[in-house]
């Protein structure tokens, strides 16, 4: 051996002085304690209680079709008057309501635009503004909340019709939903 090499070793037996061998075993260590019986079964439990509770309310997200940033949605249920809608989309008919879905998922938009909708047929709110708002995207891709919402209103039984709003109300970013209502006895 030379100099170096001897010089090497000394070197690398002080570096590693007090060091351990490492027992190897046929597994691996994770670190992580196996979790027992118990903790198993109860994870299972809470699972199938998760879906249990899963809200079933008819918006289906089978078959959401893409619309652009600024493209103006317009839509009328059967029977809607063609008269009605015309003031609707003028912004004709006050909206006594409203909500805005900006920035949330489309679970949570889904299910806070659900119970918006029930409590305000159960008011006999007769117009409301949803706000989706654009999303234009740098990637390109569809704004995701407007093109759920424009599927979910067509479903829901409550939507007689909607529309894009006027600028000053949301423009393609909101729009005026016009609900039926059950006329209360006593009302005109």
């Amino acid at each position: 051996m030379s100099d170096d090499d001897s010089d090497d070793l000394n070197l690398f037996r002080q570096a590693t002085a007090g060091v351990k061998r490492i027992k190897t075993d046929d597994r691996a260590d994770t670190g992580k304690p196996r979790p027992s019986r118990q903790q198993v079964n109860y994870k299972r439990q809470q699972a199938t209680q998760a879906i249990d509770q899963v809200r079933v309310d008819g918006l289906s997200d089978q078959f959401v079709v893409d619309v652009e940033p600024e493209e103006f949605l317009a839509w009328a249920n059967n029977g809607v008057q063609d008269g009605q809608l015309r003031k609707l989309k003028s912004g004709q008919i006050p909206f006594d309501g409203s909500i805005d879905l900006h920035g949330m998922t489309v679970e949570k938009a889904r299910t806070l635009l659900w119970d918006f909708l029930a409590e305000a047929t159960q008011l006999e709110v007769r117009c409301v503004r949803v706000t989706h708002g654009k999303a234009v995207r740098k990637d390109g891709r569809k704004p995701i909340l407007k093109s759920h919402v424009n599927t979910w209103l067509r479903q829901h039984d409550k939507v007689l019709a909607f529309s894009s709003c006027l600028p000053r109300h949301g423009g393609t970013g909101s729009v005026y939903v016009l609900l039926k209502r059950h006329m209360l006895e006593g009302r005109d």
